[in-house]
């Protein structure tokens, strides 16, 4: 998928907004390099208006001759005849306009044919979306979540979905969805170079015609085992076979953990409503800025999400400056169905929190992804100032 170059994340959210969901951003030409050695598929660099052109050209001249499938597209704040003739010369795709994003879409569009065309038809193989859901703290519901996230985006078959688990050591997807797995990811360990599609196929679990399941280990101590090239080569070979990857992570970040986030091209963050959990959830979100994982394609899910507690999502959003993309309530319905093993979304449709899944699956599948902007910086009630100090929030 595209990615974006531009150091300020409002006109970053702004291009992610008119180019397809999945579309990554970084925000230097530093770190570009380094994210597209990770991405040898990638097949246009949008570079935008506040990158210098001196920088812009010095990258189209690199691209050029290392990738010449990857196309440049040049974003300025505005056109005239010689930077358009210079950044032409350097090698950039196309050159358009800030103030257009359709020309920006255009751009992006006609660059993906032109790679199809120069790469042939290993350019046109099925590329799929990897969705992890992930918290930094257990119990928060999070493979609850993967599980009914999982069934939602089949949408009553109409899409291929794989339900990875990847929480290696105390994975839970199969005995939520009272599967009894022949094969788990631990039959791939020591395959990283052969593993292909017809054999990962013959390690995955049937759940439904639409959704297959790659389940954890039976025990703790094979997840040292499975290394991160593994996990990598599972999701990337998944990706040709599937529409959406859905990963259910564990609640660390370890070797592991870290290489399925960089996998990933959404991710969703679960928290509660306690203050333990949202500490982790501030924390693992400076964590994932830091290392770039996931900028602008992050969602933020409450989980057993009631008022009640003294907590709300507005209160929520000023403590860790991020958007509330979904809210499930506390219910006993979505506990008995779990334990009967039918997920509370085929188990009742028409409940609040079944209707709450597909809203979310709809914005992953169908819309540009939810960004990490600030929430609402009014000033907040007077209880939410014990909260802003608790975090150390910023006034």
């Amino acid at each position: 998928m595209p990615v974006i170059v531009d150091p300020d994340s409002t006109t970053a959210r702004r291009l992610l907004g008119a180019l397809p969901p999945g579309c990554q951003s970084v925000d230097n030409t530093e770190r570009l390099l380094p994210w597209l050695a990770q991405h040898p598929e990638e097949y246009v660099v949008v570079l935008g208006p506040n990158i210098s052109f001196g920088d812009g050209v010095t990258v189209c001249e690199s691209l050029r001759t290392s990738r010449p499938a990857t196309s440049v597209v040049f974003v300025r704040p505005a056109l005239d005849t010689a930077l358009l003739a210079r950044a032409m010369q350097a090698g950039a795709r196309e050159v358009v306009a800030m103030d257009d994003l359709h020309l920006v879409a255009g751009a992006v569009s006609r660059a993906h044919s032109f790679s199809q065309a120069l790469r042939g038809p290993e350019a046109s193989r099925h590329n799929g979306h990897v969705i992890s859901i992930f918290s930094p703290k257990g119990g928060v519901g999070k493979t609850t979540v993967a599980v009914n996230l999982a069934l939602a985006l089949t949408d009553n078959g109409a899409r291929q979905v794989c339900l990875v688990d990847f929480d290696l050591a105390f994975g839970d997807v199969a005995i939520t969805l009272q599967l009894f797995p022949s094969h788990t990811i631990e039959h791939a360990i020591g395959s990283e170079e052969d593993l292909d599609a017809p054999m990962l196929n013959s390690l995955l679990t049937r759940y439904q015609d639409s959704l297959k399941v790659l389940a954890a280990p039976s025990h703790p101590d094979v997840r040292e085992r499975i290394s991160p090239l593994l996990i990598s080569k599972v999701l990337r070979t998944l990706r040709t076979m599937y529409d959406f990857v859905v990963v259910d992570t564990a609640p660390a970040f370890d070797e592991q953990t870290l290489t399925a986030l960089d996998e990933t091209d959404e991710c969703i963050i679960v928290a509660t409503l306690d203050v333990p959990t949202l500490k982790n959830v501030k924390v693992a979100l400076d964590t994932l800025e830091m290392l770039n994982i996931g900028r602008g394609h992050r969602y933020l899910l409450l989980n057993r999400a009631d008022d009640a507690v003294g907590i709300g999502a507005e209160k929520v959003e000023t403590i860790l400056g991020m958007h509330v993309a979904s809210q499930i309530s506390t219910s006993i319905d979505i506990a008995a169905a779990t334990n009967a093993g039918t997920p509370i979304i085929a188990a009742s449709p028409q409940h609040p929190s079944s209707s709450a899944f597909r809203n979310l699956s709809t914005l992953i599948a169908g819309e540009p992804a939810a960004t990490s902007a600030p929430s609402d910086t009014r000033r907040a009630e007077p209880e939410n100032e014990r909260f802003a100090k608790l975090f150390r929030i910023k006034r």
